[in-house]
């Protein structure tokens, strides 16, 4: 996006270490100096990557009830055996990858569970082209829970981003009159405006 390509190197050299043709290697999950399938199945490759202030995935997943499941099993084989393909996998709680890549496919994003690209905002909400993934999202929830626990924690998260949005809009308004007011700081040349704000109000 030109809105981060703009912004100090600073603030896009975590962004270019992963957005560049890294995206299209197999040594960037399964690593250049130990190319085996074994160390890829471990949730730690895909943290090189999903983590930070952008884009908390890998933090998210961590102190998530399956990450606190992850790291207190993950060296106990009979709970993670991870020597079996992702097809064969019945790990006592999912991975990234167990998740992400369902039965051994190695197109991330064919099973993606990215809340974002789900349809949950209010004007989208209900399309079908959404309907369907929700129903992708739920089928990978059930090989351990329920349809209906799947639904209802979408439900929930239908819910947390409406009042997400009524609360971010409220706090940009007051940001809004602040500036309208000539109380507020104007943006600071050398920085390019942004989707959520952060470098338009210092």
């Amino acid at each position: 996006c030109a809105w981060s390509i703009e912004r100090p190197p600073g603030d896009t050299a975590g962004c270019t270490f992963c957005h560049t043709s890294s995206e299209e290697r197999c040594s960037t999950c399964h690593q250049r100096h130990q190319f085996d399938p074994a160390v890829a199945r471990h949730s730690e490759q895909c943290k090189a990557c999903h983590w930070g202030k952008d884009h908390r995935d890998w933090e998210a997943y961590d102190i998530s009830i399956h990450g606190v499941v992850y790291q207190v099993n993950k060296w106990n084989p009979t709970e993670f055996d991870f020597s079996k393909k992702l097809s064969d996998a019945d790990y006592v709680g999912p991975t990234c990858q167990y998740c992400h890549m369902r039965g051994g496919h190695h197109n991330v994003q064919r099973l993606s569970t990215v809340y974002t690209s789900m349809g949950m905002s209010n004007a989208d909400r209900g399309a079908p082209l959404w309907n369907e993934k929700r129903d992708t999202w739920v089928s990978v929830c059930d090989d351990c829970h329920s349809p209906r626990f799947a639904r209802e924690n979408l439900q929930a998260m239908d819910e947390a981003c409406k009042d997400a949005g009524l609360k971010y809009t409220e706090t940009f308004k007051v940001a809004e009159n602040l500036m309208l007011d000539g109380m507020g700081e104007p943006m600071p040349k050398d920085l390019a405006p942004d989707w959520s704000g952060q470098h338009i109000w210092s």
